[in-house]
């Protein structure tokens, strides 16, 4: 029996016009009420109207692309990239009929837009959808996303990670290609370390973003190791080591991904602790945010603090300094996922890879004075 768009409402308790405010994505609707649409066409497996509903088991010529901050150099590289392998015309694959349309989805960080796309994404039957960037951690989330991707693949939509580790629970992925971002970080900071640093502020970004936790724990593996911070390796609020949480550190401060954040973060250390000899930005362009911060305090880079970035986005080695930084292959993984997505390179042993950071040393740091 064919579900209808009537059903959905039904199910929902909402007006046929309000399911596709929803699924169309381009109406506000209260958050509740989208909660309700969404959960009932996952109940109800609504896919597309129309003769096109028949189809339950093919797959439509649709790539999804989902990126946090199309703006953001991070996503829109690996975007870029996965883009050029989808297929289409000058994709170069000769193929008869292998011209797919990607679509580019972005989701503002917003956990609930994740998912609106990952739905509409269904209802079109895509081919493959691209995942880019860290994952909230959130236990619901991650939950409703397994269920999600789980109905994804078995209508034949092929599933790839890019830069994202794979989630706790469900098997619905051709691959996750999953960044070092905690390898990078303790570099970085051993780094700093081996400069003489030895009080070193992080302007750490979202909390509930895995990028977030692995680049931090990176950071506090060296100082630990180093004991120079009273924080054990990967420990944290709860860990029953007796050691402070992590949420009293006073050298880090969290916020948005972005260049306003570094600014307004770095303020705050260099308040908090006027004696810090270095920092270390969440990535590159809060980096820029911090520099700015430094300066405007009648300060130089490095000769007076030392300033740290991650991504090593193209403005990296034109900032004045330089930026010391951690290299991701950002554009050779996004075009590796789209290889993984239209089935045109085999996946990695188990599904999974680890893709090496690589620490550039540039002009912005320095050893401390003194």
């Amino acid at each position: 029996m064919t579900v209808t768009l009537a059903d959905v409402a039904a199910r929902a308790r909402v007006s046929p016009a309000t399911v596709s405010r929803v699924l169309n994505g381009n109406y506000p609707v209260a958050a509740s009420t989208r909660e309700r649409v969404l959960r009932a066409v996952d109940d109800l497996d609504y896919v597309l109207n129309g003769p096109a509903s028949s189809l339950a088991a093919a797959t439509s010529d649709l790539v999804g692309i989902l990126v946090n901050d199309i703006a953001d150099p991070f996503f829109g590289i690996m975007a870029g990239a996965a883009q050029t392998q989808i297929g289409g015309p000058g994709d170069g694959s000769g193929r008869a009929g292998g011209e797919k349309l990607a679509v580019i989805c972005n989701t503002g960080g917003s956990p609930e837009r994740e998912l609106t796309y990952l739905t509409l994404l269904q209802r079109q039957r895509a081919a493959a959808v691209v995942l880019t960037g860290g994952a909230v951690e959130n236990p619901e989330h991650q939950a409703a996303m397994a269920a999600k991707l789980a109905k994804l693949a078995d209508a034949g939509t092929r599933i790839v990670f890019c830069g994202r580790p794979p989630l706790p629970e469900g098997d619905a992925l051709v691959a996750a290609l999953a960044f070092d971002n905690r390898g990078g970080g303790r570099r970085l900071t051993e780094h700093l370390i081996s400069l003489g640093h030895r009080r070193i502020g992080y302007v750490a970004g979202p909390r509930e973003r895995t990028t977030t936790r692995h680049r931090l724990e990176g950071h506090r593996e060296a100082l630990h190791a180093a004991g120079l911070d009273d924080f054990p390796a990967g420990g944290g609020p709860g860990d029953g080591s007796g050691h402070r949480a992590a949420d009293d550190d006073p050298l880090v401060v969290h916020g948005p991904y972005d260049r306003r954040s570094g600014y307004e973060a770095t303020l705050e250390l260099l308040r908090r602790a006027p004696d810090v000899t270095a920092i270390v930005a969440a990535n590159d362009t809060v980096a820029l945010g911090a520099c700015a911060a430094v300066r405007d305090q009648g300060m130089r880079i490095p000769q007076d603090i030392s300033v740290a970035g991650f991504d090593d986005l193209p403005f990296s080695v034109d900032a004045v300094p330089a930026l010391t930084t951690v290299r991701l292959p950002l554009f050779e993984a996004g075009a590796r996922a789209g290889r993984l997505a239209m089935g045109k390179e085999n996946p990695p042993p188990g599904g999974i890879a680890t893709i090496a950071a690589e620490l550039m040393i540039r002009g912005s740091t320095a050893a401390p004075r003194g």
